[in-house]
């Protein structure tokens, strides 16, 4: 028993701290534990806090070789009851101040329980690829480690000229005039794989009027960290990012695309222990689903603009008033931190028109709400994970793109695949009203709805025994996971 113990591949994952590198991360030590892996799954104590929180006091108790740790985020507590989304400039500055010395000494841990034999020898890292400090423990430890990153490939490369912006006087802006005067507009043509790229579309880390900013140089240290040599796994697959895929293959020629891992999770024999576990920060409300059911086939608009997106007042208004005036039906997602400053509150008058129609949740079961039937659009903010499942679901956007990687995203969403239409940044009701009818009803919706399941069979295909993306991840497995076993 002994040695089969020692001879179990352990593999320690460790997502940035934030819901949207959390969810695919999970999703893939699901995948390795399938594969006969035993899994560290390590959060910060602020989100496992709040993980309890949502799923319960002992939802994580119990799984077998699937155990959870954590380390502290070095920021001081929040005031009241910690359930929003941290300040993500102030955790960039701790991850790179803060977080090695925890780390190393959680790996020490690890291996001192190992060598009393309850669990086996850590044998690899997986890490979120901002947690760039995990490639110093790697040599530390001399552990292989495996680089995810969590966003789609175009991101990537988008960080991997960040210094570039820099050196061509791009970035930093002048002046905040320069977000409005359409400085913005400008050409990117310089970036080998993309096409018709204007400043607007990059990462919007480079809008920036400060010399220091904390985003910019986090994401350019991370570039400057990564060795050439590193193996890197991408949550995209070859036939939705092929040109820059094979840009960024030409650059870290160990690179694989192994997603959309919610499409590779759904076809692998499932383990029904690990079904039930699950990594929402908010509690979910599963009344959308029962809410859903009797709606007709296609004609509900779901609205969720993820776990960061923080908007005023005014916007979120014209927005509530876009979909009302639409009278189409909608599932709206509207988190406690969605409004800047204060919670949100929206008129009596508005609740009354929608009373029919409408229905707003504070978090949902996204991947099954995308799934419905009668789900027929998506109002996104274009994080990755929901650029994925959305694709995954077959589901075109209308897209409001806010922070980081969405910019990208949704220039690919609606120029490249052409299966969304964006909403301008100043959002009126007026146009809501006449994105949403065109997205549901009209000629342009019925094109992109097409394009939207021919991605979803394509995704499906790589994500099959057999497909690019499937035995990518057997060939991680073998060739770098399973090196020094």
């Amino acid at each position: 028993m002994e040695n089969f113990e020692v001879r179990k591949p352990h593999a320690v994952l460790i997502p940035a701290p934030g819901q949207g590198h959390i969810n695919p991360l999970l999703k893939l030590a699901k995948l390795l534990h399938l594969k006969g892996f035993h899994i560290t799954f390590v959060n910060t104590e602020y989100n496992h806090k709040r993980l309890l929180k949502s799923r319960g006091s002992n939802s994580f108790d119990g799984f077998t070789d699937f155990c959870f740790e954590t380390i502290p985020d070095g920021l001081t507590p929040l005031e009241g009851d910690g359930d929003v989304t941290q300040h993500v400039p102030s955790l960039c500055l701790s991850i790179r101040k803060n977080f090695l010395k925890p780390y190393c000494e959680l790996l020490s841990r690890l291996n001192e329980s190992a060598n009393i034999g309850l669990i086996p020898h850590v044998t690899c890292l997986v890490s979120d690829c901002l947690m760039s400090f995990t490639i110093q423990a790697a040599k530390e430890f001399a552990l292989p480690n495996v680089l995810f990153f969590p966003s789609s490939a175009c991101s990537l490369l988008n960080v991997l000229y960040f210094r570039s912006f820099v050196e061509k006087g791009l970035t930093p802006l002048k002046d905040e005039s320069y977000l409005t005067n359409g400085y913005l507009e400008t050409k990117v043509d310089w970036i080998p794989g993309l096409k018709n790229f204007r400043l607007k579309d990059i990462f919007d880390f480079i809008r920036t009027t400060n010399p220091n900013d904390i985003m910019l140089e986090f994401f350019i240290d991370i570039a400057d960290r990564v060795p050439r040599d590193s193996t890197i796994i991408l949550n995209t697959f070859n036939e939705l990012e092929s040109d820059v895929i094979n840009v960024l293959l030409s650059m870290f020629p160990s690179l694989y695309p192994i997603g959309p891992l919610s499409s590779l999770l759904n076809q692998t024999p499932s383990n029904h222990q690990l079904a039930s576990l699950d990594s929402n920060l908010w509690k979910e409300n599963t009344k959308c689903l029962e809410w859903l059911e009797p709606k007709e086939p296609g004609s509900v608009v779901y609205v969720n603009f993820g776990s960061i997106t923080v908007m005023s007042e005014e916007k979120l208004l014209e927005f509530a008033w876009g979909l009302a005036n639409s009278k189409k039906p909608f599932l709206w997602i509207i988190r406690p931190d969605l409004v800047i400053g204060g919670s949100v509150v929206l008129s009596s008058e508005f609740l009354n028109e929608i009373s029919d129609r409408g229905l707003i949740a504070s978090w949902c079961p996204q991947e099954k709400v995308l799934n419905h039937p009668s789900i027929g659009g998506f109002l996104t903010h274009c994080g990755w994970n929901s650029t994925t499942e959305s694709i995954c679901a077959g589901v075109p956007m209308l897209c409001w793109p806010f922070f980081g990687d969405q910019p990208p995203n949704s220039r690919f969403i609606c120029n490249e695949w052409e299966i969304g239409i964006e909403i301008d940044t100043n959002v009126k009701r007026d146009e809501v009203e006449k994105l949403v009818n065109e997205l549901m009803v009209g000629e342009k919706g019925k094109k992109m709805r097409q394009k939207a399941m021919e991605l979803k069979k394509k995704a499906l295909e790589s994500t099959s025994p057999g497909g690019c993306s499937y035995m990518n991840l057997d060939k991680v497995i073998k060739e770098v996971l399973l090196k020094q076993n």
